[in-house]
């Protein structure tokens, strides 16, 4: 019974993430992209943040428990910077 109640967590765990991309128009220097990823990482639930400047995209995994969409597009309106959700998908670690 304890090892079906560990696996059911566990699978529950591998689904809980999510990974959005987003794309953040302005963006133009590595400053920019540093306090970007800081204002995001500071949301509870974030587990990672890169950010691509070529391509002005940054992708974030998160746990969709915790974390709305809306959470993070406010914490990028705090760097005074607008950001468009382009694609969200579930993320298996």
């Amino acid at each position: 019974m304890k090892i079906l109640v560990l696996l059911f967590m566990i699978f529950n765990l591998s689904f809980a993430s999510k990974i959005t991309v987003f794309k953040v128009e302005g963006m133009h220097c590595p400053l920019c992209t540093t306090a970007i990823k800081k204002a995001i990482n500071e949301i509870d639930g974030i587990k990672k943040v890169s950010a691509r400047l070529n391509t002005k995209e940054v992708t974030v995994v998160y746990d969709e428990e915790k974390v709305r969409i809306e959470d993070i597009l406010k914490a990028v309106k705090t760097t005074s910077y607008e950001a468009v959700e382009l694609t969200t998908s579930k993320y298996e670690e």
